[in-house]
């Protein structure tokens, strides 16, 4: 069906011709979208699985968690070589236990990902500036306000 509206065996006049330009313009829209929604679409899986990963790897010993397998509990210890913790369950009177998961195994955790900000980078000389800074704004402020009242001393004198 689309070859025979390709090739235009609709008619054999001219507006046969211009059918097929509209037709090759809509096929192309189509095409064109349907990979910017694939390339969207991608962009957007690969940003979650490393918004995931940077959780998972974001686990330290103090973080609740809650396993695929849904036991809850405490990381005691985390082994980043063979990508493992260690997870305490139960209670002091029920009787504690520790069980080693995979950190693939995180379903759900307190974690928070700290993510450096890529603008600022902290130095020792910045840090120094921005210690001063609020000394200098000072001094600009009293200068201004300074200003005015030498500014009306002579007006007052006319």
């Amino acid at each position: 069906m689309i070859y025979s509206l390709l090739e235009g065996e609709g008619g054999s006049n001219a507006a046969s011709g211009y059918g097929n330009w509209i037709m090759l313009a809509i096929l192309a829209v189509l095409i064109v979208v349907v990979v910017v929604m694939y390339v969207l679409g991608n962009k957007k899986r690969k940003k979650q699985e490393q918004d995931a990963k940077d959780l998972i790897n974001a686990v330290k010993p103090g973080n609740k968690v809650k396993t695929i397998g849904g036991i809850c509990g405490i990381v005691v210890e985390v082994d980043d070589e063979e990508n493992t913790f260690v997870l305490e369950t139960g209670t002091e009177l029920s009787g504690k236990s520790f069980i080693k998961f995979d950190r693939q195994a995180i379903y759900q955790t307190d974690a928070v990902v700290e993510k450096p900000d890529a603008n600022v980078t902290v130095t020792e000389e910045t840090a120094n500036e921005t210690a001063e800074a609020p000394a200098e704004t000072t001094e600009t402020a009293e200068t201004v306000e300074e200003a005015p009242a030498t500014e009306e001393t002579p007006a007052d004198n006319n």
